[in-house]
């Protein structure tokens, strides 16, 4: 148990722990600090797997600014086991700290799971979740309550998808004859617009039997659109079934060009599909033909009604003529874009190469001059064309003393540095964003600098994310050498520059980055991946989760882009390509395009996230050449031609150095993570 008083204690005991340190020497204090987190990890260890002798390992630690995440761990191991007057003694002890918010979350859903529902009420606050507030709702229920749809249901009932929890409630409101035939529809249509097909399924089983077929229908668009299709012409034709039809065709568009093309001819006469759907229909089966780079994918792009025509269309009729090489048609395409899309460094680049494939070399000139003083993929190749230094102008943020001791001074933060010291990222993050909430940008600025100093180098980068920020380049663009970047990519035989880019664009320097599809860490390496990796070059391996630190993860990744380097001729633009899209896509596209210079080749790649990243990745090198080395080998040097051999730069090799042109030209700088 524990006793109302562990707050005072607790805050108590940091301005102590201040005290002591400010009394000790630097060394003392960093010793006694490190003795803290050793002992908080051992018990921090044994409170998760349910060991009680977290107390005895954690008895120096009351005063520990970490401490409350011990019993909370303990407590969450137990969870099934433990009743509520240990929650609630714990609530009270911390009850504005995030350990508390979750215990508080997840006892609920195990008292929600033993359906003490009297003993859920007791300790239900509302903002936890629409599980637990659809909970909340079978506990009043089970109480003999009735819904109320205004007061109970309105809120869940807006959005397209609910937690399993919520079925029970729905149910019951169902059997109370609250889900009127409107409110379903409204919500159908809802669950339509956002893909939820099994929220329109499971929702026309309440509909009247004559409305069934058309919910069902717009299920079936999402989640099967070639029979969709096919069924089409035995649908009927009001407004959702022709919603229907018109979702089927553009989801089948995307899958099978064709096929869509043959249906729309069959079924445009039979619905009555409004001058907007028309237009989707004509745009989407337009666009899925350029990226298929079709015959008559310019012609078709060029002959789209002005309505029927968006930003995507407007680019891909751009680059179709790119991959055609027809610089008349470049001109034309980015001519016809709105003035928005035709100011984007892309296209005011390829301007400027269009003009010059044409002879007009002062044209092109006047058009490179537009973009050379912009630190971006774009920017960096205007100034190659043009033969002038790379336009960096770099920001060096100032200390301010009293704003830092203002912030470390914060409890929230104080969590926030501890996590991240004893490697735990996530709760870091959570501790972070709370103390920060609200904050405004400088205050911001210097707590990221803050974290930068302590190697938590993700918070400056996503930090410095506009205006000005995008300047301080040296907290954008962490070098940190105690991970090992430089020797790795030297042994692996790459450049350390296009290394680091690749780890900048993979995971802005978040060390536990996991994506959904299970690429872990510094560099984003698959286990299997990281698997092949480590058995190639006889490397120990240990399993997926070595791939969270971040030695290991790059002395694999390293390796892994060295291997995807030599299967396309050493070019460490392609293998970006490959890292992000797969090498398998890359030769697909190379056999379609591979006569094409690179930059052209890179605008044609069909998926837009390949696209920039690539042209990310090969910024990002530039930034990092310039921060190991002062000067940069030219990025039209390191967009190698496609089928000959790639090699880095010797040191003798020509490099370019870097200016600062003007204040004004320094506020638009590298893309943002």
């Amino acid at each position: 148990m524990f006793s109302s008083a562990a707050p005072r204690r607790f805050f108590c005991g940091l301005l102590a722990v201040a005290g002591a340190l400010l009394a000790t020497s630097p060394a003392q204090a960093a010793a006694s600090i490190d003795a803290q987190r050793i002992a908080f990890r051992q018990a921090y260890a044994a409170a998760n797997q349910g060991d009680p002798s977290w107390r005895a390992l954690a008895a120096g630690l009351h005063d520990y600014p970490l401490y409350p995440y011990l019993p909370a761990a303990a407590l969450e191991h137990d969870i099934r086991l433990i009743d509520r007057a240990a929650v609630e003694d714990y609530l009270a002890s911390y009850p504005d700290l995030i350990p508390a918010t979750d215990l508080r979350r997840d006892f609920l859903r195990e008292l929600a799971r033993r359906k003490d529902w009297a003993g859920f009420t007791a300790l239900y606050q509302p903002g936890l979740g629409d599980a637990l507030a659809c909970d909340a709702l079978q506990a009043r229920l089970a109480g003999g309550g009735a819904l109320d749809f205004q007061r109970d249901l309105a809120a869940l009932w807006a959005k397209p998808d609910l937690p399993g929890a919520c079925d029970p409630v729905l149910a019951a409101a169902h059997d109370q004859g609250l889900l009127t035939t409107a409110r379903l529809w409204e919500r159908i249509d809802r669950a339509a617009e956002a893909g939820k097909a099994g929220t329109v399924a499971s929702l026309a089983s309440w509909l009247p039997a004559a409305d069934r077929p058309t919910a069902l229908h717009l299920a079936q668009a999402w989640r099967d659109p070639a029979a969709a299709v096919a069924a089409a012409p035995n649908w009927g034709t009001g407004v959702r079934d022709t919603r229907a039809a018109t979702l089927a065709l553009t989801r089948l568009a995307r899958r099978q060009t064709t096929s869509a093309d043959a249906a729309w001819q069959a079924l445009q006469a039979r619905f009555p599909f409004s001058e907007a759907q028309r237009n989707h229909i004509l745009a989407t089966l337009a666009l899925f033909h350029a990226t298929d780079f079709d015959d008559q994918a310019l012609a078709r792009l060029i002959a789209l009604p002005a309505a029927a025509q968006t930003d995507g269309t407007y680019e891909w009729r751009a680059r179709v003529a790119l991959a055609r090489q027809n610089w008349p048609a470049v001109i034309a395409a980015i001519d016809a874009m709105p003035a928005a899309l035709r100011q984007d460094g892309e296209w005011r680049y390829f301007r400027g190469r269009a003009l010059a494939a044409q002879g007009d070399t002062a044209g092109a000139q006047a058009q490179f001059r537009t973009l050379a003083d912009e630190a971006t993929f774009f920017g960096f190749l205007a100034a190659d064309a043009l033969d002038q230094p790379y336009a960096i102008c770099p920001l060096t943020l100032a200390d301010d003393p009293a704003a830092q001791a203002s912030l470390l001074a914060l409890p929230g933060l104080q969590r926030a540095f501890e996590l991240f010291a004893v490697d735990l990222p996530k709760p870091a993050r959570r501790e972070w964003n709370r103390a920060l909430q609200g904050a405004d940008q400088a205050t911001v600025r210097v707590a990221a600098a803050l974290a930068n100093q302590r190697g938590w180098y993700d918070r400056a980068v996503f930090a410095f994310s506009s205006g000005d920020a995008l300047r301080l380049y040296d907290l954008r663009f962490p070098l940190a050498s105690q991970d090992g970047l430089v020797p790795q990519a030297e042994a692996a035989g790459i450049d350390p520059a296009w290394a680091y880019g690749i780890l900048r664009a993979e995971s802005a320097w978040m060390s536990d980055a996991r994506s959904g599809a299970d690429a872990r860490g510094l560099m984003q390496l698959l286990p299997e991946t990281g698997a092949l990796v480590a058995r190639r070059n006889g490397m120990t391996w240990g399993g997926g989760d070595t791939l969270y630190d971040p030695a290991t993860n790059i002395a694999l990744g390293t390796r892994y882009l060295a291997h995807m380097a030599a299967r396309f001729d050493g070019s460490p633009w392609l293998a970006s390509a490959a890292y992000n899209a797969g090498p398998n896509r890359v030769d697909q596209w190379l056999a379609a395009r591979g006569t094409l210079a690179p930059d052209v080749f890179i605008a044609s790649i069909p998926y837009k996230e390949t696209r920039e990243y690539v042209a990310r990745v090969m910024a990002f090198s530039v930034i990092y050449d310039w921060r190991l080395n002062g000067t940069v080998t030219p990025l039209t040097t390191r967009l190698s031609t496609i089928g000959q051999p790639y090699a880095m730069a010797t040191a003798n090799a020509p490099r370019k150095t870097i200016a600062c042109p003007s204040a004004a030209a320094s506020a638009a700088a590298t893309d943002a993570p």
